[in-house]
Parts: structure tokens; sequence; C-alpha cells
């Protein structure tokens, strides 16, 4: 059963492509998640999402592994228990491009990267004018990132915080004008599920914004909540 005393558990799982400095940035994320009162424990293996009770036990999972595979019992522990109420959260390719080959993964997570014209490039991100009370973007409005600017295939069930537009794009002129998600939280189940498409490299996390969203929004998702307060974020639900 999930623990009702002491702190809640994060859990970070990190690996896939080296390129997006998973252990790297996982760590960066870590260290927030620890100041803001989570219990986080790290694994560097899909396997741990095939421990029943261990999963169980854990309030979040915070995720940041780009492409590789999932088996069909990782993907069925990692689901069962987002569906019975532990948070999922995560950035950039290590939540939505994990697993090209699962769709049912890909359900649960609202979106899955298809392509970054242009690499990394100077882009703006715009909380969405009817969100800017939420807990997860308070304060924001907008703000500038040097990153990819991800190109998604986006489930309509999200619920959207933040966009980008696409400008000036030769490599792709055909998606100019093209306002996509960048930021949004949905539920699974009795779970909840919470991106952000910035997060390329440890980079990214130097823009405040970037960070504030990845700690925010896993605070949103989780099953229990810290007793603190952080970066703005009323902990409990309002």
């Amino acid at each position: 059963m999930t623990e009702k005393g002491g702190s809640p558990k994060a859990l970070l799982v990190h690996g896939g492509w080296a390129g997006h400095e998973p252990e790297e940035t996982s760590t960066i994320v870590a260290r927030r998640l620890e100041q803001v009162g989570f219990d986080v424990d790290m694994a560097d293996s899909l396997a741990v999402y095939r421990h029943a009770a261990r999963m169980e036990r854990t309030d979040l999972v915070v995720q940041c592994w780009t492409m590789g595979e999932i088996s069909n019992e990782e993907t069925a522990g990692l689901l069962e228990a987002v569906r019975s109420g532990t948070g999922l959260s995560g950035w950039h390719g290590g939540l939505c491009d994990s697993f090209r080959a699962s769709t049912a993964y890909q359900f649960a997570t609202g979106g899955q990267w298809v392509a970054h014209p242009g690499g990394k490039i100077d882009y703006q991100v715009d909380v969405v004018p009817s969100r800017t009370s939420d807990p997860i973007v308070r304060g924001m409005n907008q703000f500038m990132v040097h990153s990819e600017q991800y190109y998604l295939h986006v489930d309509p069930a999200n619920e959207v915080l933040a966009t980008t537009t696409f400008r000036g794009c030769d490599e792709a002129p055909w998606i100019e004008g093209c306002v996509m998600p960048v930021v949004w939280k949905r539920s699974y189940g009795a779970g909840r599920v919470f991106y952000s498409s910035i997060g390329h490299d440890v980079q990214d996390f130097d823009v405040p914004e970037v960070l504030d969203l990845v700690v925010r929004g896993s605070i949103w998702a989780s099953r229990r909540k810290p007793e603190v307060t952080a970066a703005g974020l009323r902990t409990a639900d309002e």
C-alpha cells in the first residue's frame, strides 16, 4: 500500500540516448526536488518498473529516457502505477521521445516528438493567456530559450499551459506560424502526467523557468505533496 507518513517519494529514472545528458539533468532535478521536500531515489534501469511493490510506494516517477526500448512487462508496470495514482513527469525527449514503438506508453504521456527543425535555436515560449493563474506557470508569461524547438504529435485531451510558434524555419517552411504545445498536464487513470518539451541538456536548465516548470509540474503530478512551497507554487491542490 502507499505509505501515509513521511515525505513523498520520487523515483527518477534516467538513461537512453546519452546526448540528452540524462544522468546530469536528472541530478539537477533531483536536487531541487529534495530541496522542496521529496524523498528522492534514482534508477538507471527500466527494470525498476517491474517491481510492483516499489512502484506502489512511489508517489512520483520522473523519467528522462530518450529512445531505447521498453519491455511489455516494464510498460505494464509503469502504466499500472500511474493509472493507480502515481504521478509521472518529465521533459524533452526523456518523456515524449522515449519508446517510439510503444503506443500504449504514448497514450499515457500525451505526445510524441517527430522533429526539431533547425536544431538548437532561439525561440520564445508563451504561457497560454487563459492559464496564467495556473500555479505551474504562474508569473512566467513568456520567456526565451536556446534549445531544440520540438514539433510533436499531441493528444487533443492535453491541458496545454504554454506554447511556441514556429517562425523563419527554412528547413520546413510549411510549418511557418504553427503554434505548438510546449507544456501540458493531463490525467491518466487516477494519475497525473506533466510534460515540458524544454530540457535538451544541462545548459537548458540554466534558464530559471525551465527548472521551475519541471519542479512545479512534478509537485502537481505527485500523488502526495511536500509540505513546503517551492518556486511560488502552492503544494496543496488549488
